[in-house]
């Protein structure tokens, strides 16, 4: 079996939302519950964080610089340069158990993000399409958790799951319109140690997703079936992306969320970033195109 190795000893509380910016070089990704967004540079081994006044769940870059974020109750645009935070949506505010989770561009640079429902109750979130005149749209409705989400090279597929459920679907997508549809099971995770969390594509179409409390990377194939297995040395991965110059690494971060002080003890580098270099390429994520 595949094993990936310690990348960054950062210890996060929930990392998540992982990427690579093809700007500036580095892995980027989240620190949920930390509220930080933290960066490597591979090339120099540098890394850092900006302390966040609000929980980040998933971003992406923007082509006009900075980010765009999903924070728990609102998206916004961020620059990290000044720490200007410009709100251009709040997310259901009549729900107050939900949050927004899991999102990516599409091909085209559009924003999508997946809510989930953080109560004990019976409550279903959403998912939203932002465009790059601002305008949102939700497209799937009745969500737990959203998770996976990720779109084959051609951007004709859309990866995603609801991790309450413990699915993979693929849907058709339009690349015109930011539709999907037809969804179909690509896989139920029945018999897997784990259940599905973060995702990204590979240059040959298959999925990679971290598998929650699992410890586990797996590769997915466009049939449904897996085809490989990464252990990772802590109990919850959470999110995996393909970075450095020629996208040969696979990046996954983890999270030590509601861990014990006896399991934090057996595994202390739970919640940092563990990579792996699998022998295919990821494909590279367009930057949000507003």
């Amino acid at each position: 079996m595949d094993r990936a190795e310690l990348a960054l000893d950062c210890r996060n509380l929930h990392g998540e939302g992982i990427l690579w910016h093809h700007h500036d070089r580095r892995v980027w990704w989240t620190d949920i519950h930390g509220k930080r967004l933290w960066w490597l540079e591979p090339s120099s081994g540098a890394s850092g964080s900006i302390a966040m006044a609000d929980r980040v769940c998933c971003f992406a870059p923007r082509e006009k610089g900075g980010f765009i974020l999903a924070l728990a109750k609102e998206v916004a645009f961020f620059d990290p340069g000044t720490g200007e935070l410009a709100t251009i949506h709040r997310f259901e505010p009549d729900k107050p158990a939900t949050r927004l989770n899991d999102g990516r561009t599409d091909r085209q640079g559009r924003f999508i993000a997946g809510g989930m429902n953080e109560g004990s109750g019976p409550e279903k979130s959403t998912v939203l399409r932002i465009d790059p005149d601002e305008s949102v749209t939700t497209i799937i409705t009745g969500v737990g958790c959203a998770n996976s989400t990720c779109f084959s090279p051609d951007g004709r597929r859309m990866y995603f799951a609801d991790t309450s459920v413990g699915t993979i679907w693929v849907y058709d997508y339009d690349p015109g319109t930011g539709v999907p549809g037809n969804r179909q099971v690509l896989n139920d995770f029945k018999g897997e140690p784990g259940i599905p969390d973060g995702s990204c594509v590979d240059a040959e179409g298959a999925v990679w997703n971290a598998e929650w409390e699992g410890r586990r990377v797996v590769r997915i194939l466009p049939d449904g079936s897996i085809d490989r297995v990464v252990e990772v040395p802590v109990l919850k991965p959470t999110c995996c992306a393909f970075g450095g110059p020629e996208l040969e690494t696979l990046y996954i971060t983890t999270s030590r969320l509601e861990a014990t002080r006896e399991q934090i003890a057996a595994e202390p580098t739970a919640g940092s970033l563990f990579a792996f270099k699998p022998g295919v390429r990821g494909v590279v994520d367009a930057p949000f195109a507003g």
